[in-house]
């Protein structure tokens, strides 16, 4: 049954890359803002947070992070991603470009305040390791925050790019596992914009 698949039931995605990841990083540009103004409000930025955007894609959320005074580090496995987010994004914007995975994140440890992940957790190669890795970078008190698309239980393809009630909740309780406190699971929006956001708070 669908409603039991596994947290990252797309890991096997091939990825975003040559005239494809073009394509797919422009699309992007211009369906991810509601997520990206949703996730900052959740994160309450100010200027002391220093943001981990974990598969920044193009970087959306990464520049409204950065126009809330928030310093960012925008990673994603996609070379062409990283390449597009480097060229729409003003130079003066306080945000580092690295690729990178959400397994092995090539930021410090200790060093951030919020780490977020919209609409990426369902394609992560190893959630528990990846969680590690968030619960590494942050600082203590530090926030990490996953959105996902509401995904009906017998959703397939393109539809079912998101979480059920169960996923998004089986990722809450490995959050608490690997250390996170105050995790919570909440709704946002409605029909087709509803979404999952799972948060919680490094000891």
């Amino acid at each position: 049954m669908n409603a039991a698949r596994a947290i990252n039931h797309h890991a096997d995605h091939p990825g975003f890359a040559g005239v494809t990841g073009v394509l797919c990083g422009l699309a992007f540009l211009l369906v991810g803002r509601a997520k990206a103004r949703l996730v900052a409000d959740v994160a309450q930025l100010s200027s002391a947070d220093h943001v981990v955007d974990v598969g920044c894609g193009p970087g959306t959320a990464a520049r409204v992070a950065a126009r809330r005074g928030a310093q960012v580090t925008g990673v994603d496995p996609s070379s062409t991603m990283v390449r597009i987010a480097r060229l729409v994004t003003p130079k003066r914007a306080p945000i580092t470009w690295r690729e990178g995975t959400a397994e092995a994140l090539p930021v410090p440890g200790s060093s951030a305040t919020v780490v977020w992940a919209l609409a990426t957790v369902h394609h992560w190669q190893d959630v528990d390791k990846a969680v590690a890795e968030a619960h590494r970078v942050l600082v203590p008190g530090g926030r990490l925050i996953a959105i996902e698309r509401q995904s009906p239980d017998d959703a397939t393809g393109l539809a079912s790019h998101g979480w059920t009630r169960q996923q998004a909740e089986s990722f809450a309780t490995l959050c608490r596992g690997i250390g996170f406190d105050e995790v919570s699971v909440a709704e946002h929006g409605a029909g087709k914009g509803a979404v999952w956001v799972v948060s919680g708070k490094r000891q």
